[in-house]
């Protein structure tokens, strides 16, 4: 009598920008629940996640993100006006002497990111390769981070074509995928609050305020009696967001994973990176919220 192959889990990461630290509380809390994906994929901030994970660097990527404050991301801000507002050289300069860059085909486990092709509008798998430079076409945000130069292709955030990747797990061989989609609940705010969050202005307004600074010159003047209209930086905020959760309901409605895990992350803005404590907390309390009907999809499975 031959006994059932265990099925295989695999993990997708969706996009976010800052909110995708919720995926490390998630992963945290599904290795507390004796949850082990066999392979793990992410568009974007998810990306990056994963490919921390799926190298054994979380430890070491958890406690920077609890440490990161707001001068240290004032310090990763080479912004510029030709690209994106971000170059991003120098957040991924960090991460190749922080941690170990190693071919994708070397890595403990299966791990794929999504970008996408700038000039073809087409979606592109990397599963090959720099795990660096993978990660930095898929997180290449349009309008704050610069697009990336990958292998004669000029690649942007994979967000664009698929936020939250199933397709892209199914894809690597996935039996039951759970898909993290950071995205459900951020439609509806206004787009003042999209960057202002909850944080005290005292500790999020100076790097705030130096974007707005550089861009200022690009705003047509207005009378003082006309009525405030949204900044460029807050209109690209709350646009990408709309896209990104338009986009993934689209893309889920046709590919839909066996579970989802969807973080409550309304308080946090896209560019928050520096409360890595309250989006950790919030991935953390998704999966436990989510976790009766996971344990009966894996029942159900063996």
């Amino acid at each position: 009598m031959s006994s059932r192959r265990k099925p295989r889990i695999g993990l997708a990461l969706g996009s976010g920008s800052a909110r995708g630290w919720a995926h490390v509380g998630v992963i945290r809390a599904l290795e507390r629940a004796g949850i082990q994906p066999d392979l793990v994929c992410g568009t974007s901030i998810g990306a990056l996640v994963a490919a921390a994970y799926v190298a054994g660097e979380l430890e070491g990527f958890e406690q920077w993100l609890l440490g990161l404050g707001v001068r240290d991301v004032l310090g990763f801000l080479d912004v510029r006006m030709n690209g994106g507002m971000i170059k991003g050289e120098r957040l991924m300069e960090f991460f190749r002497r922080k941690f170990l860059d190693r071919p994708i085909e070397e890595l403990p486990l299966p791990f794929g990111a999504v970008a996408t092709d700038l000039n073809t509008g087409s979606e592109v798998w990397l599963r090959e390769g720099s795990t660096i430079a993978a990660v930095r076409a898929s997180i290449a945000l349009p309008a704050l981070f610069a697009p990336a130069l990958h292998e004669g292709r000029v690649l942007v955030d994979g967000a664009l074509v698929n936020p939250v990747p199933v397709s892209l797990a199914r894809a690597m061989g996935a039996d039951i995928v759970i898909a993290v989609d950071l995205s459900s609940d951020v439609l509806g705010r206004r787009m003042r609050e999209e960057l202002e969050a909850e944080a005290p202005a005292a500790e999020s307004g100076e790097w705030r305020r130096r974007l707005q600074e550089r861009l200022s010159t690009l705003m047509p003047a207005r009378d003082e009696d006309e009525p405030r209209l949204p900044s460029i930086l807050e209109v690209v905020a709350t646009s990408l967001s709309i896209m990104q959760v338009r986009v993934t309901r689209s893309r889920m409605a046709g590919d839909p994973p066996d579970a989802i895990v969807s973080p409550r992350l309304a308080h946090l803005g896209l560019l928050d990176f520096h409360r890595a404590r309250d989006a950790i907390e919030a991935g953390k309390l998704a999966v436990e919220t989510a976790l009766p009907g996971l344990n009966a999809l894996f029942k159900r499975s063996r």
